[in-house]
């Protein structure tokens, strides 16, 4: 499969269901395919171990990547860039875009929760199987890891082209839940980004980079759509207004 693929999902603030496909983008990504394998590091900069792609390989495996093109208020192509999740642990890097939500909020929040999940998790291996002190345990484990997740999917901020926000718990009902790393891939970090900041995107494009993943779905160095479960239930609020930003500019 090859870009340009759709980007489409029914907006929740509008009752429209928005698409965006643009102009082939794979060029630009292989671009970046091709700094990756030279360089064989996420950053140019020097003196940044942790950037190295080479964990992609080995049993942490690989990640998507993404690629997109935009027009600015002047009209000029400009290229972002983005990965999935975290690399290495790391939420920015240099020259890519920042993930939706605010790091050293994300990280006060997280931190201490994940401490104590993890204190919790121990003590619960110290003890019987079976036994109520450890049932006890694994349910406050659980309550917490509950509560640490709707309070990290409140500080996610999703802007879309009529320069709305809403949160990830304003976008999904206490029914359907909120799929784990929703908000994390590259798709929504690019249209975020370029709503953020005046840009029209015209083209956009995703590649997965490293080891294949556990059940062989993603291979290296191939083009992929976006995904189902996480992206299509966000994507409808983020391109809305879009539609409306290409006409402006057409004229």
């Amino acid at each position: 499969m090859h870009p340009p693929f759709s980007y489409a999902g029914a907006c929740l603030s509008c009752g429209t269901d928005h698409t965006f496909t643009g102009i082939d983008c794979s060029a630009s990504a292989r671009s970046v395919m091709e700094d990756l394998a030279r360089s064989g590091s996420f950053s140019q900069l020097p003196g940044h171990d942790l950037q190295s792609t080479d964990f992609l390989f080995g049993q942490a495996r690989g990640k998507m990547f993404g690629v997109m093109q935009c027009l600015d208020s002047e009209g000029k192509i400009l290229a972002l860039k983005a990965f999935s999740g975290q690399f290495n642990g790391l939420w920015l890097v240099e020259g890519w875009v920042p993930p939706l939500f605010d790091v050293e909020e994300w990280n006060r929040i997280n931190t201490p929760a994940e401490r104590e999940i993890k204190r919790l998790g121990e003590e619960m291996q110290s003890c019987p199987t079976g036994s109520l002190r450890r049932q006890e345990l694994q349910q406050a484990r659980k309550i917490l890891s509950q509560k640490l997740m709707k309070e990290l999917h409140a500080v996610y901020r999703l802007t879309n082209f009529r320069g709305k926000t809403l949160s990830l718990k304003d976008i999904f009902s206490e029914k359907t839940g909120i799929p784990t790393g929703t908000g994390d891939c590259c798709a929504p970090k690019l249209f975020n980004f370029a709503a953020t900041r005046n840009l029209i995107p015209i083209g956009i494009a995703e590649f997965y980079w490293g080891r294949e993943n556990k059940s062989a779905t993603k291979l290296h160095g191939r083009f992929y759509p976006p995904c189902t479960e996480k992206c299509r239930p966000i994507l409808g609020f983020m391109l809305c207004g879009l539609e409306v930003a290409h006409a402006r500019h057409k004229t």
